[in-house]
């Protein structure tokens, strides 16, 4: 619980997650009220495995995002897909299995992943307890 609170600490200093309307691309239109996110319970979205939280949406800076992903014991938010953005993965807690192109690896907490653009992968939560990882993914600009 620390490692997750030390993590979040650190994302808070330059993340946020308000729905407000964007800044512009100024370095001025940047403030500690829409640079900082603490997390809230009170924002989290449920999903089908666990649930999910915002840092940083895609409407704050051009698209790129992290997320606070939570999936209970043996489930996976959605089954291994593909997609044209790359995404980043960082385990916080629990034991994670990335698939990746047709392979799998089982991973622990201080864990790195990095899928390429439209390679099929997805993640699951392979133990008895929670996993809790961040995702880093560019969305692109609409």
């Amino acid at each position: 619980m620390r490692l997750l609170l030390a993590s979040l600490a650190l994302l808070a200093a330059v993340s946020r997650l308000d729905a407000q309307s964007p800044p512009d691309s100024s370095a001025s239109s940047y403030s500690l009220d829409n640079c900082v996110n603490h997390f809230s319970q009170a924002k989290v979205e449920s999903t089908n495995a666990g649930y999910q939280y915002w840092f940083v949406d895609k409407k704050f800076v051009d698209g790129r995002t992290i997320k606070l992903s939570v999936v209970g014991p043996h489930k996976a938010t959605h089954p291994p897909h593909v997609h044209p953005e790359d995404e980043f993965f960082f385990v916080l807690e629990g034991q994670a299995e990335f698939f990746l192109n047709g392979k799998t690896r089982v991973v622990g907490p201080m864990t790195s992943l990095y899928c390429p653009p439209n390679v099929k992968h997805g993640i699951r939560n392979v133990g008895d307890t929670t996993l809790k990882y961040l995702v880093i993914k560019k969305y692109p600009v609409q």
